[in-house]
């Protein structure tokens, strides 16, 4: 057993992945081992490859597609143009290529041409962004014991970064890695955490803020309250930086709130899914879970507020320093707010009659730097002040009863008591539901719009507070039941909303769950649904422009890259953690369940 912070050295390329792609990556066989030799595509050589730097990833290229969402602000927009409102009805598929088995909600990186896509189990593919071949494949060597520990949410693999010359993500088995990016071949690694001593899942990877690889855990109650920390390393050596906790431990800030648990049954305050970061505030905006067990009772006491679990933390990138926080919900059904926080400067003026609460001290106009967008499951829009934390407006969007009121001047909020737990074995309906609401599914911003664009579900959850061991939600102490919102057989929908105002500007509404979106700057928001369909949308008014069926839930994060002047769209589909509760409230709906990516461009 390695100690932590302990580098292991670099290993060739996982010997299974290279005898499964033996047409592809030639083997050459002695008698007594076999000796994995990769065959490279139209790859740069080592001499060639461009070092990505920081101020590459505050301004990146048009062309390029860098990080998760594209920007350090999250917004999920490319700038490209070529395709557009008139032409996106010639979009043609140009290249097609088969992913791993498992969870497939990936996001591809695309620098200078190359493709590297993440799957499941920690694999990464450097693909030709042209022609789709492969140039690289890189899988981890993980231990056979790996998710016993881990669970299997931890296969899941949302995105990488890149810095420098390395391809950058955090492994099943805790540590983080960088490969370099020209080869595949593992270049430094530093452990996180012993996966037997102190399990934490990563079903997403870092980001990099000034030079810092960023990245959060999902923290499974195995793990106990340690494994619930979000860390920086150096990006470059792997070297640890800083630790910060979500749970605080006694003693420090927000103890309190805790009404006397215990510190090794404070559980699961996880940071999930990437952060966002400004580079001229310095702070890094990540966004946090529920705890477990959800319903607050059985956890010190429903008037605690358990900091700092379903809150947005401004961390200071330098040291990991919370310099502000603000907590969205008390949680107690699995609501978690971890998702994309969207960085902007835009005039804030509400519209009162369009917005639930708002700021009384707001002026309306006034250009503000905020962080908005619907940071959480509830599908509340939440716009505060991004360098102090100021609540300035929010508002619901789909069917939710668990709020029932913000304090304009305080943005305290109040939950319903009608739904909040008081005893084990009772009932509530709870809208909107743990899967939606909004989950990972990322929505998108687009400058010309000055406009918001999320994929939301009208669901609902039957939720009995139970400590069964055989209960369906059992590290929360919760069973549930889906169900779609009162009112509607329309599973799906994409809101579009004003950031300035709050106004839902159009509605798109269907029967399939809708999945990830993306912005461009064609006047298009591409996004899939669980029922494998992929559609461009006028950005203006929510018009289906395009539309094809790629067979599979289109699970993956959408992206547009550009190689030699020609713009391409590419989604992955498969297999993902939240379409088979989708599906089943849409039994007429039968997808396969293939996970592929696809690329799309204009006819040449």
């Amino acid at each position: 057993m390695r100690a932590q912070g302990e580098r292991r050295s670099s290993r060739m390329p996982d010997l299974r992945l290279v005898l499964s792609r033996a047409l592809i990556l030639p083997v050459a066989i002695t008698a007594v081992t076999l000796v994995p030799t990769q065959v490279m595509g139209q790859a740069q050589s080592s001499a060639e490859f461009v070092p990505v730097t920081d101020a590459m990833l505050q301004a990146p290229a048009p062309e390029d597609w860098l990080m998760w969402r594209r920007t350090l602000d999250s917004w999920g927009y490319s700038p490209l143009d070529q395709v557009t409102r008139e032409n996106v009805a010639d979009l043609r598929m140009v290249w097609t290529r088969a992913l791993a088995r498992g969870r497939q909600e990936g996001t591809p990186l695309v620098y200078d041409g190359v493709l590297y896509m993440p799957q499941a189990s920690d694999v990464i593919e450097a693909i030709d962004a042209v022609t789709g071949d492969l140039i690289w494949a890189h899988r981890r060597d993980l231990p056979d014991d790996v998710y016993d520990y881990v669970g299997g949410n931890a296969r899941n693999n949302r995105n990488i970064a890149i810095y420098d010359r390395f391809i950058i993500n955090t492994s099943d088995d805790n540590f983080v890695f960088g490969l370099d990016a020209t080869t595949g071949e593992i270049a430094w690694e530093t452990q996180i955490f012993d996966y037997q001593v102190t399990p934490a899942g990563h079903s997403s990877g870092p980001i990099i803020a000034d030079g810092r690889a960023i990245s959060g855990r999902s923290c499974r109650p195995a793990g106990g309250p340690d494994s619930c920390v979000i860390v920086a390393h150096d990006a470059r050596t792997g070297e640890e930086l800083w630790r910060r906790h979500t749970i605080p431990k006694p003693g420090e800030p927000g103890d309190e709130t805790w009404g006397g648990v215990p510190w090794e049954e404070r559980l699961h305050v996880g940071t999930w899914m990437p952060a966002s970061y400004d580079p001229e505030l310095r702070l890094i905006y990540q966004g946090t879970s529920v705890t477990s067990p959800a319903p607050k009772f059985m956890l010190g006491g429903i008037d605690n507020t358990h900091l700092y679990h379903n809150s947005t933390l401004a961390l200071d990138v330098d040291t990991g320093e919370i310099r502000w926080y603000y907590q969205h919900l008390n949680d107690h059904w699995d609501l978690d707010h971890p998702f994309e926080r969207l960085l902007l400067d835009t005039a804030v003026s509400p519209n009162p009659n369009a917005v639930s609460w708002i700021n009384p001290r707001l002026e309306p106009g006034e250009v503000r730097k905020v962080m908005t967008g619907i940071p959480g499951k509830t599908g509340v829009v939440y716009t505060l002040d991004r360098e102090t934390g100021e609540f300035l407006w929010a508002t619901p969007t789909v069917t939710q009863n668990v709020i029932s009121n913000i304090d304009g001047a305080t943005g305290a909020v109040t939950e319903n008591a009608e739904v909040v737990f008081s005893a084990e074995g009772q009932q509530v309906l709870a809208c909107p539901n743990m899967h939606g609401g909004k989950d990972w599914e990322a929505g998108a911003y687009s400058p010309l719009t000055n406009t918001m664009y999320f994929p939301l579900r009208n669901m609902c959850q039957r939720l009995l507070a139970t400590t069964a061991p055989d209960a369906s939600h059992r590290i929360y102490a919760l069973a549930v039941r889906h169900e779609l919102a009162p009112g509607t057989e329309q599973l799906g929908a994409v809101y579009a909303i004003s950031a300035e105002t709050g106004d839902t500007t159009w509605l798109y509404e269907q029967r399939a769950a809708t999945l990830s979106l993306v912005a461009t700057g064609g006047g298009l928001v591409f996004g899939g649904d669980a029922n494998g369909r992929f559609r461009a949308f006028d950005h203006e008014t929510g018009e289906v422009l395009w539309e094809i069926n790629l067979g599979s839930p289109v699970s993956g994060f959408p992206v547009s890259y550009a190689v030699a002047g020609r713009q391409y769209v590419a989604v992955s589909t498969g297999g993902a953690a939240t379409t088979p509760s989708f599906l089943q409230l849409t039994p007429e709906l039968r997808p396969s369940n293939g996970n592929n990516l696809f690329v799309f461009a204009l006819p040449q």
